[in-house]
């Protein structure tokens, strides 16, 4: 039987957005824990608070608790989890869709937070990057499912999927029977949620779906010309064929796998699709 060794160790890479973003929470931890007062200011006016949100127009709140901890096991676990899943989708998917899937798990963990904690005046902030990380790591099982890894302290590997559907179990029964313990298990489910959702229907950021994208198309679409140059459909049948056999290839082994040249045609490849089919909607 094959066995695929568990991926997570401290060999990963660090892709540029998952550095950029421990970079951020990195520095700003670090001004919350030197200083108390900044620790309180900052928890005040860019901790998530459904009041502020709703009746004070705080709406950058919903981005800005993200980038603010509670403590340094809390930063330590999300940025750790955030860089074991986070570094090999940025790969496959890029950076700019990468960030984007991770803002948008941020603030719909935020979203449904605000609608399931009271929206009383002083009420304790929300804050934490764990509603992205949960979107992160939903997006991770879906890409990667049968992957597995070792959950300290039992040294049992665990496929991705099972560890990742416990969690979304443990956060959705929480969300309804845990209040008040420090957790914001609505804002873990709500990143689920949201990833989902953007999963589902937002087809042209995730490599996998470029397929899908483009199999409900007409199969005699007229070829786009503009000022000389344009879309050759034999160079369009060509990457449509090159980059089917391409996620064939990653749903069998992974995109890490691949070799640079076929990196580099994936890569090349779904820029020119999308801009094909952006073109001929025009």
């Amino acid at each position: 039987m094959y066995y695929q060794r568990p991926r997570f160790g401290f060999g990963a890479p660090l892709t540029p957005a998952v550095k950029n973003i421990l970079f951020a929470n990195g520095i700003i931890f670090l001004m919350q824990w030197l200083n108390p007062s900044i620790n309180a200011f900052l928890s005040y006016n860019f901790g998530l608070q459904g009041y502020d949100v709703i009746y004070q127009f705080k709406i950058w709140q919903l981005f800005t608790y993200m980038f603010l901890h509670g403590g340094l096991w809390h930063i330590f676990m999300n940025m750790f989890i955030f860089w074991m899943f986070g570094t090999e989708l940025e790969m496959q998917w890029g950076s700019r869709e990468f960030v984007k899937y991770y803002f948008i798990c941020g603030i719909g963990g935020g979203l449904l937070n605000i609608i399931l904690t009271p929206t009383v005046p002083n009420y304790p902030p929300t804050v934490g990057a764990s509603g992205a990380i949960c979107g992160i790591m939903l997006a991770y099982a879906l890409n990667y499912p049968n992957r597995e890894v070792i959950v300290f302290p039992f040294p049992i590997p665990i496929k991705v999927k099972y560890l990742v559907g416990f969690m979304i179990m443990i956060a959705f029964f929480s969300t309804w029977s845990a209040q008040g313990d420090g957790i914001a298990h609505a804002a873990h489910l709500g990143g689920v949620v949201a990833g989902f959702v953007y999963l589902k229907y937002g087809h042209k950021f995730d490599l996998k779906k470029i397929k899908q994208l483009f199999e409900g198309q007409s199969q005699h679409k007229k070829t786009f010309t503009s000022g000389g140059s344009g879309y050759d459909q034999e160079k369009v049948e060509y990457y449509r064929r090159k980059i089917d056999e391409l996620l064939d290839k990653i749903n069998r082994v992974g995109y890490l796998k691949l070799t640079d040249e076929e990196k580099e045609l994936l890569e090349e490849g779904s820029k020119y699709l999308r801009e094909h089919d952006k073109a001929d909607f025009n």
